[in-house]
């Protein structure tokens, strides 16, 4: 009885990679292409996102850390109500639901 080295045996038991039609759901293998590029810019734009986010997460705890030293409140709810405003005049509904998420990420981190 012969043994399988495990680079072998991984080999024998690993799936075969998706093809491009089973990744992108495209039915040629020109839109496969396309969107795996399209997929690749969205990965990039979400990088940089994320990336904004996180700077907007600094830069509030900074004028919150300002806001509570000069004896005020950490939150400005009349400052929020106009980025709920400026987000839902931009995006609609989504947008709102998108400036929540942003004001709750940017809250109570001093």
């Amino acid at each position: 009885m012969t043994t399988l080295t495990t680079a072998a045996a991984d080999t024998a038991t690993a799936k075969p990679a998706a093809s491009a039609a089973e990744r992108t759901g495209a039915h040629t293998p020109e839109a496969a292409e396309l969107i795996g590029g399209e997929r690749e810019r969205i990965d990039a734009l979400d990088d940089r996102i994320i990336g904004l986010v996180q700077e907007r997460m600094a830069v509030s705890a900074v004028i919150q850390e300002s806001r509570i030293a000069s004896g005020g409140r950490r939150v400005n709810l009349s400052r929020e109500m106009e980025i709920l405003g400026h987000y839902s005049d931009a995006l609609g509904k989504p947008g709102t639901a998108l400036a929540m998420t942003l004001l709750e990420l940017c809250r109570g981190r001093v």
